[in-house]
């Protein structure tokens, strides 16, 4: 739980890593994984909140321009019952790398941070937030279902390509993931 401090502050594991026998020592299973977003469209992708209300957070050293850019979910197969979950406030929109003949407009300051046309926001799966907390999930079959823009805050001209599911077959002690696709919900 001690490296986990950051992320605790932002809400990014399950509710017993809050209870009262939670200490520095305590152990949490986090099913990480990276995320790639493009931008397909034709417009920037800007963060839904005004500049002046970005959050500082001290603990990462960076701004928050959105409160939920990405929700995480751990869905039963049969039921499609959601057993863990996390997200990913904008860890800070920026534009990491962008097709030929785009260029990168935006990075990850006080100041500019979004999405151009083009161009790919990508998360690696060892920062903070980048995984759901699985250490109450049982071993079994699961889906995995990453949804970006979860609320529709920012508009875009097409809203069916932000979501990914994935099969997920956790072991207790490994995961094997396979048949990623785009999906519509």
């Amino acid at each position: 739980m001690y490296s986990l401090r950051c992320a605790a502050e932002e809400k990014c594991l399950a509710s017993s890593a809050y209870s009262d026998e939670t200490t520095d020592y305590s152990l949490r299973v986090l099913l990480r994984f990276p995320q790639r977003v493009k931008n397909q469209g034709t417009a920037d992708f800007m963060p839904n909140r005004p500049r002046h209300t970005w959050e500082w957070h001290s603990c990462h050293q960076h701004y928050h321009s959105m409160d939920e850019f990405s929700h995480y979910d751990l869905l039963e197969v049969s039921s499609g019952r959601k057993v863990a979950e996390g997200h990913k406030a904008s860890f800070c929109l920026e534009d990491t790398t962008c097709d030929f003949g785009h260029l990168k407009r935006y990075a990850c300051t006080s100041h500019t941070q979004g999405l151009s046309p083009g161009c790919y926001d990508t998360y690696n799966a060892d920062i903070d937030c980048q995984w759901i907390d699985i250490t109450d999930v049982q071993p079994g079959n699961y889906i995995l279902k990453l949804q970006v823009n979860p609320k529709y805050l920012v508009h875009e001209s097409d809203y069916t390509n932000n979501v990914v599911r994935c099969n997920i077959h956790y072991t207790g002690r490994f995961v094997r993931t396979t048949n990623c696709k785009i999906s519509q919900s």
